[in-house]
Parts: structure tokens; C-alpha cells; sequence
């Protein structure tokens, strides 16, 4: 049996990878605040088993008690392979430095850092005891290697994402570990993300015409065509820590 685990699963790119893993002998267990009726629907098609858990991962109590049911369901004795995917993230707050709301900082530092942190931790932990092939994959950004004036919060918690992968997969190396971890930066989506792009105030957000223009000029990628690209490419060999992009493959 091959476990996926795949946060923010009930729309965007979660939604478009969740569909493409729905095959036989595959559970796919989504942490999403919402149940996605659809994808129920393809898993009952396929014959694959689907299960929602109810959580927000911006309320740290909630993201511990979600796992703890997420690793009371999987047998791992049983497990073949299991594969986590964090691929749950905000943009907002969209503000230039000194103007954004606390509780908005610590929301969005939870959701993009803290949950990917501590559900990578948890399934790592309990793997190991079970020698379990386990991949570790956590959406990240370009935005990680370049500062873009009113996404400091974007930026930091995808740069501490990419070093947290890339640590975590040189621990992997060094233990010789039945266990990899990368990032995978999709690059720029037609998702509910870029809508709240450019709604973005002018004043906090100097590229906001930039991405304005990326809509327009029909330059957003569709997310079935990132989750393929993101599905094939756990198909074969993976460096362990490595940063991938979706440039490499197109």
C-alpha cells in the first residue's frame, strides 16, 4: 500500500495532484478545511481510497491533533512507500514592512513554515521505526531566492522552507536513510493565489502590473499540468535535499 499525505487538497495545485494519485492500492489522506465532494467521486471511480481530515493549518493545535489521526490510520508495518506532500501555503499578508497585522504574520508563518515543519517531523519519526520508504516534498517558491518588496513574509518562509529540505535530505544522506525529502517550486499557477495577487494593494505591492500582465498574456500554468509534471517526477531517482523546478522539466 502507498500512502500519500497532501495538505491543502481541496483546491488548486493539492486538488490537481490529489486527482492524479487516485489509482488503485493508493490512500490519499488531504488535511484541507474543506471536503472536496469531486475528488470523492474520482476515488470511488478508481477504485483508490480517499480520506479528508478537517484542519487549519494556520492554528497550530489543530495541525497536532490532525496528525495524530493521520498516523493512526497508516499501518505502517503494512506500508510499501509513503509520501507527504506540504503543499499548503498563503500569500497574504501583502504588506510592505511595519504594516502588517500580527495575528496575519503569525497565520501566515504557521501555515507556510510551522505545519510543514512539524508534519514532516511527525511522519519521519514514526517512519523510521519501520525502516519505511518515505518522500518528503514541500512547495516552494522562486520566490525564496529573491526579495519581492511586500511578500517579506512569502519570501522568509519559503527560504526557511528550502533550508529546512535541504538540511533535512543531508541528515537522510549522512544516516543513509530509506527516506528523501526535496522542494518543488511550480512556478506561477492559475490558482485562487494569483486572484489574491492581483487584488493586492498598489502601494504595498510595486509588481502588481507584472502579474497583471501574467494573467492577461495567459502565462499561468494550469495545475494538472504541474501536478503531472510533479508526479512524474517522484517517479524516478530524486536528489535528496535538492530544490527542484519546474523549469528544468518544460
Amino acid at each position: 500500500m502507498h500512502y500519500y499525505i497532501v495538505t491543502g487538497a481541496s483546491r488548486g495545485l493539492g486538488e490537481a495532484f490529489v486527482e492524479e494519485i487516485l489509482q488503485k492500492d493508493h490512500t490519499v489522506i488531504c488535511l484541507s478545511r474543506s471536503i472536496n465532494s469531486s475528488l470523492q467521486q474520482v476515488a470511488e471511480q478508481r477504485e483508490s481510497t480517499i480520506r479528508f481530515e478537517a484542519c487549519d493549518l494556520s492554528d497550530t493545535s489543530q495541525v497536532l491533533s490532525a496528525i495524530e489521526r493521520v498516523l493512526s490510520s497508516i499501518n505502517f508495518k503494512a506500508a510499501e512507500k509513503i509520501t507527504l506532500v506540504n503543499n499548503a501555503g498563503t500569500i497574504n499578508p501583502i504588506k510592505k514592512g511595519g504594516h502588517a497585522n500580527e495575528h496575519a504574520i503569525i497565520s501566515h508563518v504557521n501555515v507556510n513554515l510551522l505545519a510543514p515543519m512539524l508534519m514532516s517531523e511527525a511522519i519521519i519519526k514514526e517512519a523510521e521505526k519501520y525502516s519505511v520508504h518515505t518522500i518528503i516534498v514541500n512547495i516552494t517558491s522562486g520566490a525564496a531566492n529573491r526579495p519581492i518588496p511586500g511578500w517579506s513574509f512569502y519570501c522568509s518562509t519559503k527560504a526557511g522552507l528550502n533550508m529546512y529540505t535541504q538540511t533535512v535530505g543531508a541528515e537522510f544522506i549522512e544516516a543513509k536513510a530509506n527516506m528523501t525529502t526535496i522542494a518543488f517550486s511550480p512556478g506561477i499557477m492559475d490558482t485562487e493565489m494569483q486572484t489574491t495577487i492581483r487584488q493586492a494593494e498598489e502601494e504595498h505591492f510595486s509588481s502588481l502590473e507584472q502579474f497583471k500582465d501574467f494573467h492577461q498574456k495567459g502565462m499561468l500554468r494550469s495545475t494538472s499540468f504541474v501536478a503531472k509534471t510533479l508526479y512524474n517526477l517522484l517517479k524516478g531517482p530524486l536528489d535528496n535535499g535538492r530544490v527542484y523546478d519546474i523549469k528544468e522539466f518544460i
